[in-house]
């Protein structure tokens, strides 16, 4: 099955993402790691990427577009695939579903992860990052999720590896600029998400981000199922 997986930074959906692609043997493929890989092989493409980063400009579409489909034209990628960070506005949704349909792929399911601002902006600030996998859930906020203390620090609740924030985590005005763009329903990611939604050649699953991680796994499951 061929899955976009939405949610705003703090909602988990790096998490669910990895619970999804473990359960389905999908690739979980996330835009930048595309960007980077092309670049560091010096693809064509990746030449060209790669100028608009070095003078902090945002790649085109007519660039990153094929990046993505060659991705998911890749032999791990013949029985489904999760693609994740892309599309990040409108005008990526309709142009990702145009060269999605006139490369013969299907779009199954458009899954999104919904979350109050103010609730995942929380979530962002509280959160911890384990230095050996980032889809480790940490969280000082939340019990469920709390790191534990060893040797009067804080560590990973799953391996017990050291933990870090993101500098853009700490920053109100990176976290708000982040989800100026996500929640955005005019232009911006969400009114990517009503494309979909609109669209009607493509099941779109929404569900309530706030509980646990296991019943927001269970309530996408159900769905997928």
């Amino acid at each position: 099955m061929n899955i976009l997986i939405f949610g705003p930074n703090g909602s988990g959906k790096g998490t669910q993402g990895a619970i999804i692609q473990k359960k389905y043997n999908v690739p979980h493929i996330e835009s930048g790691a595309i960007f980077r890989k092309n670049i560091s092989e010096g693809t064509e493409l990746g030449k060209k990427a790669k100028e608009y980063i070095d003078r902090g400009d945002l790649v085109p579409d007519d660039i990153t577009i094929p990046m993505i489909l060659n991705r998911l034209k890749e032999d791990d990628c013949k029985d489904g695939w999760l693609l994740d960070g892309f599309p990040r506005n409108k005008v990526q949704a309709e142009t990702l579903a145009k060269a999605l349909d006139e490369a013969g792929m299907k779009l199954d399911y458009v899954i999104e992860i919904v979350l109050p601002r103010e609730v995942a902006k929380l979530r962002i600030t509280g959160r911890r990052l384990c230095v050996n996998d980032n889809n480790h859930p940490n969280h000082i906020a939340f019990d469920a999720i709390k790191p534990v203390e060893k040797d009067g620090k804080l560590v990973c609740r799953v391996c017990g590896g050291d933990l870090k924030t993101r500098a853009d985590d700490q920053d109100d005005a990176a976290i708000d600029k982040r989800h100026d763009i996500y929640y955005d329903e005019e232009t911006g990611t969400m009114a990517a998400v009503n494309f979909f939604k609109n669209l009607g050649t493509v099941k779109v699953i929404s569900v309530d981000g706030r509980p646990s991680i296991e019943e927001v796994t269970a309530a996408i499951m159900k769905e997928l199922d």
